[in-house]
């Protein structure tokens, strides 16, 4: 399609200059250019078809290269950083070296905060008004936060520290979920109108100050003024759970009306104090089929623009083998029940959620409620599974110590998108979990090898009465190695492969990568065991005892960051048993890692199978 207006877009502020009848055929074009452009990168597509109109009015009413506008999670960026000189980032979007796919300061002063997990703008977007206040800066900031991320508690820990502010503080719910009627929404609007006015707003706060003089009564007579019309309020306001925070409320505004949310953010920087505007907008519009299938096109990769068809699987991917195995053992075991943080689809609990919808739980965006509702579900005799992707468990480390682990509850994690994942980058990559989670007394860590292994270990979780964490890639699930069947005991590995010398000690994933190691080696005369790890926490101590036996060199391969990781404590306990092992710890270095694609990642770290023959062959040498 032609892209005429969007042409003239080139640098932060450009937008200020298209004339206000071109704004339709603008948002037209942006919403035209990330079709084709996401179409052939993948990404976050429904989310910011949805937040086209938002963001041109944000960028109409705000200044952002001075003011701070923090996307909550991020995923819905993409119309932000169009506006802001990145269109030609958008041929490298999500690829190594290339545009973030998520808001990041290093890339644009227009981006004042990382954000990829939810429910944190609030928070964020609060220290800033605080510090704007004691360095004496001058700037709005303005929080854009989903009715999804709402969901999640660290939001309203925020919005209560929020309701005591005096500092403007803008925050933009944009609600792509709810209906609201349209009798509500136009009292809504009226209400909104007559309170944000400016005439009205000093009258209420001259009112309100003067009252407050009388001595002895003042404070009492403005406190029953205001709960004489709290009910009033009610029957008219949608907003009154922030009104009663302490939070000013406008709306519903039309999300896909530029001039009405120009209006009301002018009307909410005359605030003083928290401000919520209420803005509906609709997931996916302007694309046929991202309206019609906005969960598939939240996260999708390549897909035909035309159609919205996406390239056929190669095969099931992890999250697809878990959810039938999960189905198949909750037939015959009626006290088996899952959870999930919003993500049932991601996590392979589709079906499971259609077949016992009474033992489904999808507790929103709140992985730390999450996991207490698993242990309370365990201390009354159930057999939970909290399935989460790993750099979202991060989010409720305390509650896995204190309400599963200290109590010895048999609560299973399905630890979904382990190790590198790609294109999301930093903030989505799940190598910190092995770490965390062996750090736990009492927490066992195990990984499977492939499809048929994952499915042992369901059935093996089924009956272990402890807290237990089986982690697992992201992509199609591996089918290799399915004559080995060594039926699984409780700390042991597997030996796939029993030679001398050199021993390949692989976790999960890894195992794959060490068998294309070990031909490299044999190929060039050197022999090597392989050993599939299965659990990572605690690790099979006997056999490395057995290695030593017959191996020089041992090394240890995971796919999370070193520090902490199961190679630290192979490497820490072959130590302390003075035992005749050199240690190499193939592992990914403690930093964050970038987005990617997985095989371009692993080869930059020195994490694919060529790297890490050649850092074998200089360690043995």
């Amino acid at each position: 399609m032609k892209t005429e207006i969007l042409d003239k877009i080139n640098k932060t502020g450009d937008i200020k200059k298209i004339p206000q009848e071109d704004y339709p055929r603008l948002a037209e074009e942006i919403r035209g250019f990330m079709v084709e452009k996401i179409s052939k990168s993948g990404g976050h597509l429904a989310s910011s078809l949805g937040v086209v109109e938002l963001t041109m009015a944000l960028h109409l009413s705000f200044n952002p290269r001075r003011d701070k506008i923090i996307w909550d999670v991020g995923h819905q960026c993409y119309t932000h950083k169009i506006l802001t000189g990145r269109k030609d980032g958008f041929d490298t979007i999500r690829s190594f070296g290339g545009m973030s796919g998520f808001p990041k300061p290093c890339e644009s002063d227009c981006d004042p905060f990382v954000t990829g997990h939810s429910s944190t703008s609030v928070s964020a977007g609060l220290g800033l008004v605080k510090a704007a206040k004691l360095t004496g800066k001058r700037y709005r900031i303005v929080s854009v936060i989903g009715d999804g991320a709402l969901t999640g508690g660290l939001a309203y820990e925020a919005l209560n520290n929020a309701g005591q502010i005096k500092e403007n503080f803008i925050i933009v719910l944009n609600d792509n979920n709810m209906s609201i009627s349209e009798n509500v929404g136009s009292v809504s609007r009226m209400m909104t109108n007559i309170r944000t006015a400016p005439r009205y707003s000093d009258l209420k706060n001259k009112v309100a100050g003067t009252l407050e003089k009388i001595p002895r009564v003042g404070s009492t007579l403005v406190k029953k003024l205001k709960g004489a019309k709290s009910s009033v309020k009610q029957l008219f306001i949608p907003g009154m759970f922030f009104e009663d925070m302490g939070i000013t409320y406008l709306g519903p505004v039309d999300g896909h009306n530029i001039d009405e949310m120009r209006f009301v953010f002018e009307d909410a920087k005359r605030v003083k104090g928290a401000v919520v505007v209420h803005v509906l907008t609709e997931k996916g519009k302007g694309y046929a089929p991202a309206q019609k299938d906005p969960e598939r096109f939240h996260g999708i990769g390549k897909f035909d623009p035309a159609t919205g068809a996406c390239p056929c699987k190669e095969g099931p991917d992890y999250s697809g083998v878990f959810g039938g195995a999960i189905c198949e053992l909750a037939n015959k075991n009626p006290k088996i029940v899952c959870i999930t943080a919003a993500m049932p689809d991601g996590t392979g609990l589709k079906k499971f959620s259609s077949l016992y919808p009474d033992r489904f739980f999808d507790v929103g965006i709140a992985e730390s409620h999450a996991v207490t509702f698993a242990a309370g579900l365990a201390k009354g005799g159930l057999r939970p599974y909290v399935c989460i992707y790993s750099s979202f468990l991060q989010r409720a480390y305390d509650q896995i110590v204190h309400d599963v682990c200290l109590q010895k509850l048999p609560v299973t994690f399905i630890i979904d998108r382990a190790g590198i994942v790609g294109a999301d980058g930093e903030t989505h990559q799940g190598l910190l979990d092995i770490s965390f989670l062996s750090s736990i007394p009492g927490m066992t860590v195990m990984a499977p090898k492939n499809a048929l292994e994952l499915i042992e270990m369901l059935k093996f979780s089924e009956n272990y009465d402890k807290p237990l964490a089986i982690r697992f890639p992201r992509g199609t699930a591996l089918r290799k190695f399915e004559d080995f069947r060594e039926n699984i005991c409780y700390g042991k590995s597997e030996t796939l492969f029993s030679e001398k010398n050199i021993a390949l000690f692989a976790c999960g994933d890894m195992v794959e990568t060490a068998a294309l190691v070990r031909e490299q080696l044999n190929n060039n005369g050197e022999k090597a065991s392989l050993i599939n790890a299965r659990f990572l926490h605690p690790f099979d101590r006997q056999l490395i005892c057995e290695i030593a036996q017959k191996h020089k060199f041992l090394i240890t391969l995971e796919d999370g960051i070193y520090t902490g990781g199961f190679g630290q404590q192979v490497e820490a306990f072959v130590k302390e048993k003075d035992l005749k092992l050199k240690v190499l710890c193939i592992a990914v270095p403690d930093i964050f890692v970038a987005h990617g694609d997985v095989n371009t990642l692993k080869k930059h770290l020195g994490m694919d199978a060529d790297g890490i023959y050649k850092r074998i062959k200089e360690f043995i040498k």
